[in-house]
């Protein structure tokens, strides 16, 4: 039950709930551009070590850079260039072509301080210890009501223009929108901890034994490392009290799937939790839109859940900006491309990730075969390797283009070298950057817009959205249509 007050709410542009990293991003990039931004979080403000995500990948990389926080994150953990699978199959990262060839592991807490650090600096106005508890949407008034607990008790409400639900699994605005989240537990009693080692391994491991167990472990670089293991011995539900997960648990599940335990010791925090697949149907209502783990959440194989959100909040928070100053002709196709890009990449991401764990659980002899060829297969052929190694790290995103469009449209941009400086400075102004050949004058933008040039001949001309994917290409001028192109 909701209670509503007499007076009319306060009102905000955006109204963000949940400050992990997907809402973080989302905000600061939102008051980055002038939105008013309110971010509303049910737990109180702290610092917590205990963080299940890790794995920071090339693309989110390439989109943290492009915000001035790439290189200090990177000082706070260690750079994996290849990921081990099964004992047999090697990943070489450092064949991805970008300015950041690996997977970084650091954890989660790192990026959330550098993103809230950036989202104060911004001017995104924090509520912690506060919970949504309802929402209305008002065709009539444009606007989304939201109804919240306070951290003394009282209920308030808070009127934003539209509202961005990045509130995890269990997301409440998902629930208020009624929306069917569905999906199914792909695994359940995973034992994770950080802890320190007597024995260093020699890199990263994914393994999986005779199918009963398997184990991961991840160094942080600071004499930390992430230890996750699974064993079908041990079925307990995450949120059973009566059987806690303790250290023996984790050294003996790694024993079996590694063959030791590296004298693990000194655990910082230890967990247990299970693996859910699901996705909702749609990631737009109306006003109200859903990113990260409230939209997707996957087996934890191939570390691909935060990033993931961090690239939903990238391709919605300058869509959304865009449309908040009355800068889209069409604003609600625009609106609505976040769904039509973003909701195929988070099925894309279920399956890949899923493939990973199943095959890691392989028991039968079919499974194992199945398994065994599939390793040799992706070791053996550079192009399949490579094709996991792009969807793995974000890298060979791409979306939809339209029919007929240039090739690079609608791809990722690489961090070209412009006259300008890189390409990822530019995007730093969250505009977006148009790149033509040098004298080219750029056209009258409804928009803000960096204009640079190419090093060399090269005559393609390039529109460049602010999330760093192409938004229009030609090979010869053609000022009408990158007039179109811009308005849109």
């Amino acid at each position: 039950m909701t209670t509503t007050p007499s007076t009319a709410p306060d009102t905000v542009d955006v109204l963000v709930v949940g400050a992990g990293p997907t809402g973080l991003l989302l905000a600061g990039d939102l008051a980055a551009q002038g939105v008013s931004v309110t971010l509303v979080e049910r737990r109180p403000h702290r610092t917590s070590n205990m963080t299940r995500a890790f794995a920071v990948h090339a693309r989110t990389l390439e989109l943290l850079d492009s915000r001035g926080l790439a290189d200090e994150l990177i000082k706070t953990g260690t750079s994996l260039v290849s990921l081990r699978f099964f004992g047999k199959l090697s990943l070489d990262l450092s064949r991805l072509r970008t300015r950041f060839p690996f997977v970084l592991i650091t954890p989660q807490y790192e990026v959330e301080r550098l993103l809230e650090r950036r989202a104060r600096t911004a001017g995104v106005r924090f509520r912690y210890d506060t919970e949504l508890t309802g929402l209305q949407q008002s065709a009539a008034s444009e606007s989304v009501t939201a109804e919240l607990r306070e951290p003394d008790g009282s209920r308030t409400t808070l009127a934003a223009r539209y509202l961005v639900g990045a509130d995890g699994m269990r997301s409440p605005v998902r629930q208020a929108l009624g929306l069917p989240f569905p999906g199914r537990s792909v695994i359940r009693s995973i034992a994770l901890a950080d802890v320190r080692l007597t024995e260093e391994p020699d890199d990263i491991l994914t393994v999986s034994g005779d199918g009963d167990a398997f184990a991961f472990v991840a160094p942080f670089g600071d004499g930390w490392y992430r230890v996750m293991g699974w064993s079908s011995a041990r079925q307990s539900a995450d949120s059973d009290p009566t059987d806690p997960v303790d250290l023996d648990e984790l050294r003996e599940i790694t024993r079996l799937a590694l063959g030791t335990d590296y004298g693990m010791h000194d655990a910082r925090w230890i967990s247990r939790f299970h693996s859910d697949e699901r996705q909702v149907p749609s990631y737009r209502t109306g006003r109200v839109f859903l990113a990260g783990d409230a939209a997707h959440v996957h087996s934890p194989a191939g570390g691909q859940g935060m990033n993931t959100g961090l690239q939903d909040a990238a391709n919605l928070s300058w869509k959304l900006a865009a449309v908040l100053r009355g800068q889209s002709a069409d604003p609600e196709a625009l609106l609505d491309s976040y769904h039509a890009e973003r909701h195929p990449v988070g099925t894309k991401v279920l399956r890949s990730s899923g493939a990973l764990i199943r095959l890691a659980m392989a028991r039968t002899p079919l499974q194992r075969t199945v398994r065994t060829i599939a390793t040799t297969a992706l070791s053996m052929v550079r192009p399949a390797s490579d094709k996991v190694i792009g969807m793995v790290s974000g890298i060979s995103i791409a979306y939809p283009a339209p029919r007929g469009a240039h090739p690079l449209t609608a791809k990722r941009a690489p961090d070209l070298s412009l006259r300008e400086g890189r390409l990822h400075q530019l995007l730093r102004d969250g505009t977006f950057v148009l790149v033509t050949p040098d004298g080219s004058a750029a056209p009258a933008s409804p928009a803000p817009l960096v204009h640079a040039h190419w090093r060399g001949d090269r005559t393609t001309t390039l529109l460049i959205r602010p999330d760093g994917y192409i938004a229009w290409a030609s090979d010869h001028a053609d000022p009408a249509a990158l007039r179109a192109a811009l308005s849109r």
